[in-house]
């Protein structure tokens, strides 16, 4: 079997790796960080910004917003945070059917041991 050379991930990324990946300017990537508050990245004891992979992503879905299908800065903000509300609310909708569904089996068992007697 021929040896595979395992590709090496790295854990974070400067501001220009990350502005190459979407050939833009890092000054773009910074101003982004300012205008939109998803884009938070760690910076290092001298400042330097390191980008997560989970960091990337988000600049990769504004770069489609405004790159791509062309929305203002406000209008991708407004998108974003109507996103946002909507992963808010769907998790609270699977949080609530989890504690429905703890009710239900609680009832069937009940139902199971009454029965039993």
């Amino acid at each position: 079997m021929p040896y595979k050379e395992k590709e090496i991930e790295k854990k974070y990324y400067s501001i220009g790796e990350v502005a190459s990946m979407f050939k833009v300017a890092p000054s773009l990537i910074r101003y982004w960080e300012g205008e939109f508050d998803i884009i938070r990245p760690k910076k290092d004891k001298k400042g330097n910004r390191r980008f997560t992979k989970e960091d990337i992503e988000k600049i990769r879905y504004i770069y489609q917003l405004v790159k791509i299908k062309g929305y203002t800065l406000q209008g991708a903000q407004e998108v974003i945070k109507n996103d946002q509300q909507q992963v808010f609310d769907k998790a609270a909708m699977v949080d609530r059917l989890h504690q429905i569904r703890r009710f239900l089996i609680e009832i069937r068992d009940n139902m199971h041991a009454s029965t039993k007697h």
